[in-house]
């Protein structure tokens, strides 16, 4: 009996040590986990290269008076920072593509041509427009044909920006490098004292974020610590203007960026999403979601060196989300060196564009509320449908949507065809960043937002516009919803799930390019 007792003691010390070393092992594994789930690139950026600025597209007038523009998919090769050149995809050239501009009033034609060996399809993210020309996933491009949209800008002026949408692959062709800024000018924008000088003391700063491995193959899946800007890789800008105007855009697939710059100065922030804001804000941080954008302007001194610099972004959500979502990493994103001698540049203006947010209304005009709830990778408990419609809006209408965050993770909210108000956040009133017109919002966990939205001009039962997250690979994972606008009476095979017509074969729909098919 001793000894069958010193047997079992034995056993029992034996288990207990494996157990312990077990989750040593596990607890240890758990620390270098978490320890390795933050990146600082703080005084780690060489700056070396001068900041590539995308060409401003060519454009001509048709017999029709409409300002075209021609754009091309294709593959490329680009030096993204590993040891070897990266394969990329871009628009007329290897990676990124060309700024469009037009101005309000205008009608414009995109030819745009797919010379890709996959399907892709071209969205104007931030685009008032018809539903059929809006560049979802139910306006395919396959390779080797071309699809042709037309529309008339008739949005405040704005810095907007395009890229591939097709539903499970929008995440993969983003990254690959298929995006591109659309900038809008209107006559109140051109009248007002700001930089406007495009790649001069007007700049667009495109942010995204890279995993490379070692032969130069870009890992879609990860969150980056290589930062891109325009497609340069340790950037700096050359200043020659006392005000710079910077359109930042986050184009990254799921990073949220906290942007500031190194020395904790102000800079003015002077537009959002949609557009100029009523009154120009100062502030020290500004942070940006994937798909978000802000214009904001900084005061340069003589000779002087600072760094814009993403800060680890206010998540809220859980601590374990957050920190392996970039919560807590700090990245080293531009250098801006200013010329010994400075250009005058004219003071910020106060008042910048109240009348903006007269194009959505207030909440009084409000005909009904709808509401959203994320979580996990569905909307109000449901996955994207290509054959559903989810929602039914009236042409003209003025609707409030409170969306809110219940999944515990990161999540944003776009909205195609409108820019929306944000009436409130959790019941307060919005920041000075969510003050103007917005596309795009990230939404903190547990956060209701009540947005403001008007529909007006286009009413099509037969063609969808998209709701969803903008964090890519919850998109493509179903975290996307479909509505469509209608004029009253007008009834909607595809509600409820009913199937919609012409969606997935009626391509005659489609202006088609000549040739094309």
């Amino acid at each position: 009996m001793s000894r069958q007792r010193g047997c079992l003691t034995t056993l029992v010390i034996t288990v207990s040590a494996v157990f312990v070393l077990l989750v040593g092992l596990v607890v240890a594994g758990g620390a270098l986990v978490w320890s390795h789930a933050s990146t600082d690139t703080t005084g780690e950026v060489s700056f070396t290269h001068a900041l590539g600025i995308p060409p401003l597209a060519q454009s001509h007038r048709d017999a029709q008076g409409r300002r075209v523009f021609d754009l091309t998919a294709r593959e490329g090769s680009t030096d993204l920072g590993g040891e070897r050149p990266t394969a990329t995809w871009g628009y007329n050239g290897g990676y990124l593509g060309p700024t469009l501009r037009a101005e309000r009033g205008e009608e414009v034609l995109v030819h745009v041509h797919n010379e890709l060996p996959e399907t892709t399809t071209l969205h104007w993210h931030g685009m008032h427009l018809p539903a059929r020309m809006d560049g979802g996933p139910h306006q395919p491009i396959e390779p080797g044909t071309g699809w042709s949209p037309t529309w008339r800008i008739d949005q405040p002026a704005g810095t907007l920006w395009y890229h591939p949408h097709p539903h499970g692959q929008t995440e993969e062709q983003v990254t690959r490098g298929l995006a591109g800024m659309f900038i809008l000018d209107d006559r109140r924008s051109e009248e007002l004292p700001l930089p406007d000088e495009y790649g001069v003391d007007d700049v667009p700063v495109i942010v995204q974020d890279k995993s490379i491995d070692a032969d130069g193959e870009l890992d879609v899946d990860e969150l980056g610590d290589t930062v891109v800007v325009n497609g340069t890789v340790a950037p700096h800008l050359d200043v020659t203007t006392e005000r710079v105007r910077l359109r930042l855009l986050n184009a990254s697939n799921k990073r949220v960026y906290d942007f500031g710059l190194d020395d904790d100065s102000p800079f003015t922030l002077i537009g959002t999403d949609g557009g100029l804001l009523p009154r120009s804000k100062e502030l020290s941080r500004i942070q940006l979601a994937p798909g978000e954008r802000a214009d904001v302007v900084v005061t340069m001194e003589p000779g002087e060196r600072r760094v814009l610099r993403s800060y680890p972004p206010d998540l809220g959500v859980n601590p374990i989300s957050g920190r392996f979502a970039g919560g807590a990493d700090t990245l080293d994103v531009l250098q801006l060196r200013a010329a010994d001698r400075l250009q005058p540049s004219p003071a910020v203006p106060d008042v910048l564009a109240p009348g903006n947010l007269d194009e959505v209304g207030s909440a009084a005009d409000s005909d009904r509320t709808r509401t959203f709830e994320l979580s996990g990778r569905q909307i109000n408990g449901r996955k994207m449908d290509m054959s559903r419609i989810d929602e039914v809006v009236r042409v003209g209408d003025t609707e409030t949507w409170e969306v809110t965050n219940t999944g515990g993770e990161p999540h944003s909210f776009h909205v195609h065809d409108v820019q929306f108000r944000v009436l409130s956040v959790d019941g307060a009133p919005p920041p000075p960043e969510l003050s103007g017109l917005k596309d795009t919002v990230y939404l903190p966990d547990g956060v209701t937002f009540r947005l403001l939205l008007h529909f007006t001009d286009y009413a099509d039962p037969d063609w969808a516009y998209m709701y969803h997250c903008h964090m890519l690979r919850h998109e493509d994972h179903g975290m996307m919803g479909q509505f469509v606008v209608v004029r009253p009476g007008q009834e909607v095979d595809g509600a409820s799930g009913a199937g919609m017509p012409g969606r997935h074969d009626d391509h005659d729909a489609m202006p088609a390019m000549p040739g094309h098919g």
